[in-house]
């Protein structure tokens, strides 16, 4: 019986493994420049199971940000739903740090849509790094894979997240869904909230996740939970009938924890196969 067991698990979970390491499978990496600021970002990408075999199909890609932390955990989440037809099978794709620094001053810089004065680190890229992925690494995945022009799902935790909510905002087609996991909506004094959210034509499915644990009272920082409801609201108000949203609050969750969760919640919510009754 133990066997069989180990049959199924290696049938639906194979891994590649290495002398020293254990490798991702149908995946590489490359590196892309941004032309405004030359710097050079390594980029992720998995290449979905059945993509060598459906020579004709064309695949929707999960874009995800905070690479080296989101890429691991997005390939092994969605690889058996996305095996055993559970899910859709989709690329993904993470955009890591600038290349030469460290990962906070990177995304700080890339993720914050304002320049604060109290920070020590530099703020307010999101504009410039949202037309990097737009004008670069966008049409680079259609040079290279059979991939969907419209169908682009974003990812993003924390920063992340805020950066997902501006790119709504500001440019909301660039993506056809979003996952915005417990968003920094605090930065800057809420700024982000005094944007106006962008009329769409196009229907966009916007999911927002953040763990119950994620306030003060529990040693957090920021009330992470106020901040994403404030968002919701926002979008309710402003989107119109364009924007299907979806909140979800994790229970037990910290602000360290809830971003798994969050990810194969908010996947499985937009690729799942049956798809959810919308609720």
């Amino acid at each position: 019986m133990k066997l069989v067991w180990v049959l199924i698990l290696f049938i639906f979970c194979p891994v590649t493994f290495a002398t020293d390491a254990v490798e991702i499978p149908r995946s590489e990496t490359v590196e892309l420049t941004d032309p405004a600021s030359k710097l050079v970002y390594p980029v992720f990408i998995k290449t979905p199971r059945s993509y060598r075999s459906n020579a004709d199909k064309v695949y929707p890609v999960i874009y995800l940000t905070d690479g080296m932390y989101s890429f691991q955990i997005a390939s092994g989440a969605t690889r058996f739903p996305m095996n055993s037809g559970a899910m859709e099978e989709a690329f993904i794709v993470s955009l890591s740090y600038s290349k030469g620094s460290k990962g906070a001053s990177s995304r700080i810089r890339d993720y914050t849509p304002s320049s604060a004065d109290d920070w020590k680190l530099p703020t307010g890229n999101a504009e410039e790094h949202a037309l990097f992925m737009r004008e670069v690494i966008f049409p680079y995945m259609t040079a290279n894979y059979r991939v969907s022009a419209t169908e682009r799902t974003y990812v993003g935790n924390s920063l992340g997240g805020l950066f997902g909510a501006y790119i709504l905002f500001k440019h909301p087609t660039m993506f056809s869904s979003y996952v915005l996991g417990s968003p920094s909506i605090w930065f800057n004094n809420h700024d982000l909230l005094n944007l106006k959210l962008n009329e769409s034509r196009s229907p966009i499915k916007v999911y927002i996740s953040v763990g119950s644990l994620e306030r003060p009272q529990f040693g957090e920082k920021q009330d992470m939970v106020a901040g994403a409801t404030k968002l919701k609201n926002k979008i309710v108000t402003e989107a119109g009938e364009s924007v299907t949203l979806k909140f979800n609050i994790i229970e037990d969750a910290k602000h360290a924890t809830a971003f798994p969760t969050t990810l194969i919640q908010g996947l499985d919510w937009i690729y799942g196969s049956p798809k959810e009754e919308q609720r």
